[in-house]
């Protein structure tokens, strides 16, 4: 490591083979060496000791609404990614809505990278979308570098960018599974929405009897079947029904190129703890109960959920209104998705080496961005997260980097500080300062 620029150490360096003390070698923003913690620091290196702080490698969350542009009221790429920056985030993935255009064309896609070249202060890529009407336009995107294409099986709650029923869906699947790309899905049935009592009003068990669990299973299942005939890769986004794991777990054991997400609202907040008219709470599908929130958290420790993201949707104020039915449906936690799940794994019995796996290394290997992202290894980008992880702060939602202050987590004590991130060796938020922009704007990799 004669030639390494920078060196940080710490008696709790997360690693692939473990949690060690180590000292960690950066050459051009690259991890060029994992080495003993009293190694001899090269000629000319500097040093940052971090103590008992733990260094984990930077998350990558996957899904991310950013809004921008066209919304950009309720987020945007400065404000998205200096919170993702503050809660130790990396790398993020924007989804093709909310923003106007949404990422269906190369041209949308072009629109939407210009937007965001000099916003970025974490590294960005995106997802596009997949439509009724741009078949067409999914190779073209596909070859423009975009990590897979999100579809809906159910109103996705802006015009700009309609459901795909049971044609358009396997028209989509098979073009998409041609060049073995990858299609990610909100997965509720629209026909069991639809038949789902329906009232309006403050009352969060009503909202939550309009999107029942089997709306869930019953889309998955269909995607399950689809997926097989096609051999195609399919991803369920933001699971919240502990009643379709059985059919996700003899999926994947047939075979099925299937993998799944949850998010740090299903397990970390609970419907018997929703207050009525409190809106910032609601999001599709919704957040259920405690039984059911075990049964996610079993998941993930088995493998049958692979990863956490944090499906951060925001809006503005004024559309959180009491009234459930017709209040804007999406959870801001990008921010906190560290901490929060964080405070309620080590509840659990689980460690920072399962967190890190769940929300750095499987997100990296969905969108195939592991050779770089994701590890504290020789070889990978220098994105680091210097993390305190027992010590606790109260989430004030004035303190939050999101554009809009509001979200499900506030009064909420959680455990895990982030004292500082790095992107490529260079820190880029220490104790509340940030750095100007310097992020780069991520292609899928061949």
């Amino acid at each position: 490591m004669s030639d390494a620029e920078l060196v940080l150490r710490s008696t709790r360096v997360i690693t692939p083979e473990g949690t060690r003390a180590a000292s960690v070698a950066v050459t051009a923003g690259t991890i060029t060496a994992v080495l003993p913690y009293d190694a001899p620091l090269p000629e000319g290196a500097r040093l940052e000791d971090l103590g008992d702080h733990v260094l984990l490698p930077g998350l990558v969350d996957t899904h991310v609404h950013v809004n921008d542009p066209g919304r950009t009221e309720w987020e945007g790429f400065w404000t998205a990614t200096r919170a993702a920056a503050a809660g130790g985030i990396t790398t993020l993935v924007d989804m093709p809505l909310n923003s106007i255009p949404p990422t269906t064309t190369v041209e949308h896609l072009r629109t939407k990278r210009r937007v965001a070249a000099d916003k970025a202060h974490i590294d960005v890529g995106f997802w596009g979308g997949a439509l009724p009407d741009n078949v067409r336009d999914l190779r073209p995107l596909h070859e423009a570098g975009v990590f897979g294409f999100k579809a809906f099986l159910s109103p996705s709650g802006v015009e700009e960018f309609p459901h795909l029923e049971r044609g358009p869906l396997a028209r989509a699947m098979a073009e998409i599974a041609a060049f073995d790309g990858l299609l990610i899905v909100h997965a509720e049935d629209p026909h069991r929405l639809s038949s789902a009592p329906r009232r309006s009003g403050p009352r969060y068990a009503d909202f939550l009897a309009s999107r029942p669990r089997d709306a869930e299973d019953t889309a998955i299942d269909r995607l399950i079947r689809e997926a097989r005939a096609l051999d195609a890769r399919v991803h369920v986004l933001h699971l919240s029904s502990g009643d379709a794991l059985p059919l996700i777990a003899e999926a994947k054991a047939d075979g099925v190129r299937l993998t799944v997400e949850t998010c740090p609202h299903y397990l970390t907040l609970t419907a018997e703890e929703v207050p009525d008219g409190a809106s910032e709470f609601k999001c599709c599908p919704p957040i259920r109960e405690a039984a059911n929130q075990d049964l996610l958290w079993q998941a993930l420790a088995d493998g049958t959920i692979d990863c956490v993201v944090t499906d951060h949707s925001p809006s503005t104020a004024d559309l959180k209104t009491d009234d459930f039915a017709t209040a804007w449906g999406g959870i801001s936690g990008l921010q906190l998705s560290l901490a929060a799940v964080w405070t309620e794994a080590r509840r659990r019995g689980h460690g920072l080496q399962d967190v890190v796996r769940w929300m750095s290394s499987r997100t990296a290997q969905l969108v195939g961005l592991d050779p770089l992202k994701g590890a504290i290894a020789p070889g990978r980008d220098a994105d680091f997260a210097v993390l305190a992880p027992d010590e606790t702060f109260t989430v004030d939602p004035a303190a939050l980097q999101h554009r809009n202050h509001v979200t499900a987590y506030a009064g909420r004590t959680l455990y895990g500080v982030v004292k500082s991130t790095w992107l490529r060796g260079q820190r880029i938020v220490a104790d509340g300062e940030f750095t100007e922009p310097k992020g780069r704007l991520l292609t899928r990799r061949p």
